[in-house]
């Protein structure tokens, strides 16, 4: 399939295909799904940002045991809604056995342009639990107006309001955040921050092939050393997941890709902007676009916060870990 310019419904359509035939991750092709995300984020992020919700959704589905065909959604494009904060939290209630969702969800990607999404929501027990909602109803707002970035611009991620949303429950209480595949599916958002780097190095590479400059070719060594170092930890992540190892410790896992990736990113982006100036930032729309969406997309890394939460689960281990 081909994309022209920033055509997210393409994308979109795209995911729906790959969803139907992608396998899911820890069935054994775990690299070849983060593979494919990775080509993905090199060719176009917000592409990337359209499709791995979608296959993370399906995956979600596929752990739970539910087909989307079981939800009415045989051929819907999903979203996955997780994120937490402001002064609406998304509460569910159960009343005469069915479920609704009332409140305000951030940070929903693509809300007004899919038609179901998974959103965690709070339950009366303190717990977080997983809900499958239709976007596409009266009882679902997404407010214009609330996305502002310059990087990934076609990717609104603001606020839903859901007034009583019909919705259907997704696991047990609790099984969203403790599940392995919770761990998987952030491994996966890292792939496709490594292969937005890996573009961006593409166009040093170009640069350098052209140039004897010793200063570009140290960047140029620079990236590879960084990019090969995300690289293998995306590798040897998959393989622990296919293996099962990644199941008990996943979380851990998961931190440390993601650092290792985000780390690796924000360094291409350093040394792709001192070897290359401000040209192509400023002529070139197709690099200044992978700048941009790069440096918002891997903000969902926390930087020192994530890295102390890491640190943390580290220090409770009995046994040093290297």
């Amino acid at each position: 399939m081909e994309f022209a310019g920033n055509d997210v419904a393409a994308a979109l359509a795209f995911a729906q295909e790959l969803g139907r035939i992608a396998p899911v991750p820890g069935s054994g092709s775990t690299r070849d799904v983060w593979e494919g995300l990775a080509i993905l984020g090199a060719f176009d992020l917000g592409v990337a940002r359209a499709v791995e919700p979608h296959l993370d959704a399906i995956a979600i589905l596929d752990q739970a045991g539910i087909p989307p065909e079981q939800l009415g959604a045989a051929d819907a494009t999903w979203g996955v809604f997780a994120a937490e904060g402001g002064d609406d939290p998304l509460t569910a209630t159960r009343v005469d056995g069915r479920w609704t969702l009332t409140g305000t969800k951030p940070w929903c990607s693509l809300a007004g342009q899919l038609d179901h999404a998974l959103v965690t929501a709070h339950m009366v027990e303190g717990k977080r639990g997983l809900f499958a909602v239709a976007l596409r109803d009266e009882s679902v707002t997404v407010p214009e107006g609330q996305w502002h970035a310059r990087g990934l611009s076609e990717i609104p991620s603001g606020p839903v309001i859901f007034r009583a949303a019909a919705a259907t429950q997704v696991g047990d209480a609790g099984w969203y955040l403790s599940r392995p595949g919770f761990a998987w599916g952030g491994i996966g958002v890292a792939a496709c921050w490594y292969g937005g780097a890996v573009g961006l190095a593409r166009a040093l590479f170009a640069r350098a092939g052209e140039s004897p400059d010793p200063i570009m070719a140290t960047h140029l060594g620079a990236v590879d050393e960084q990019l090969q170092s995300a690289r293998r930890a995306l590798a040897e992540a998959a393989e622990l997941v296919d293996l099962g190892p990644a199941s008990a410790s996943g979380s851990v896992l998961a931190k440390r890709v993601r650092g290792t990736v985000a780390d690796a990113c924000e360094s291409v982006l350093q040394h792709v902007a001192h070897a290359l100036g401000p040209a192509p930032l400023a002529l070139d729309e197709q690099h200044a676009k992978r700048v941009v969406d790069l440096e918002l997309y891997i903000r969902q890394h926390h930087a020192e916060r994530d890295a102390a939460s890491l640190g943390s689960a580290i220090a409770r281990e009995s046994v040093s870990p290297w």
